[in-house]
């Protein structure tokens, strides 16, 4: 059990730094995804760094385990109970705008005694710092008068270009997700197929040998046979 806890939390460093366990540092604020292994009757808590005055959004799905389903709170960096979910398979929540602090996002399987959930879950910001960068850009370049296109419209343009990009890559991550999830389901009932097909043929095979055993008693005969 040691092992399996030392392997997740090197897997949380690695696959998402910005999420972390709280008093660990303020990490860098970036979109970030990670899948992991609830255990049974447990619950697995995560801290997200946020802004102030930002977008947070948070994308989670159950992709296998007995009834995909978990429960799901997220807290506010003061405490306040923002999302309670119970028994969700999947869910989308956008906090807007956000407090400077972290924000703590639990997951739990305590209802389940025997069954462990696999849960993947996103998380994506969308910061105004983005729009000052665009600004401090914009600063450097020629005036407007002397380009044949309007910076602002080439603002508008890269600034669609890249929330269209943003949203594909959440998209196709977000399918990720449900192709894992349709594709365990699909091995869950080719398992249960196969078994309850051999258990069929090997009733079919006890009744024909019963049968032919049957038929064979009411062909012996069992008289005394006269030397």
């Amino acid at each position: 059990m040691m092992a399996a806890s030392a392997a997740l939390a090197l897997a949380l460093g690695l696959l998402l730094p910005s999420v972390g366990v709280k008093g660990a540092g303020p990490p860098p604020i970036q979109d970030g995804e990670f899948t992991f292994l609830l255990p049974a009757g447990r619950k697995q808590c995560f801290y997200q760094s946020a802004p102030a005055n930002a977008s947070l959004e948070i994308e989670y799905q159950v992709i296998a385990g007995a009834g995909l389903d978990v429960d799901f709170t997220l807290e506010s960096p003061q405490g306040v109970l923002l999302v309670s979910e119970s028994r969700k398979a999947d869910g989308v929540h956008t906090v807007e705008p956000t407090e400077a602090g972290d924000y703590k996002l639990c997951f739990d399987n305590s209802f389940s005694t025997i069954s462990e959930k696999l849960v993947f879950f996103e998380l994506i910001f969308d910061s105004l710092q983005d729009d000052e960068e665009v600004e401090g850009w914009a600063e450097v370049v020629e005036p407007e008068e002397m380009l044949d296109v309007k910076m602002e419209d080439i603002k508008e343009s890269i600034e669609t270009m890249r929330t269209r990009l943003e949203r594909s890559i959440q998209m196709l991550t977000l399918l990720r997700a449900f192709e894992a999830r349709d594709r365990n389901l699909q091995g869950g009932n080719l398992e249960r197929v196969n078994f309850w097909s051999a258990v069929n043929v090997a009733v079919l095979l006890l009744v024909a040998v019963l049968q032919v055993c049957t038929l064979k008693r009411f062909f012996q005969d069992k008289r005394p046979v006269p030397t």
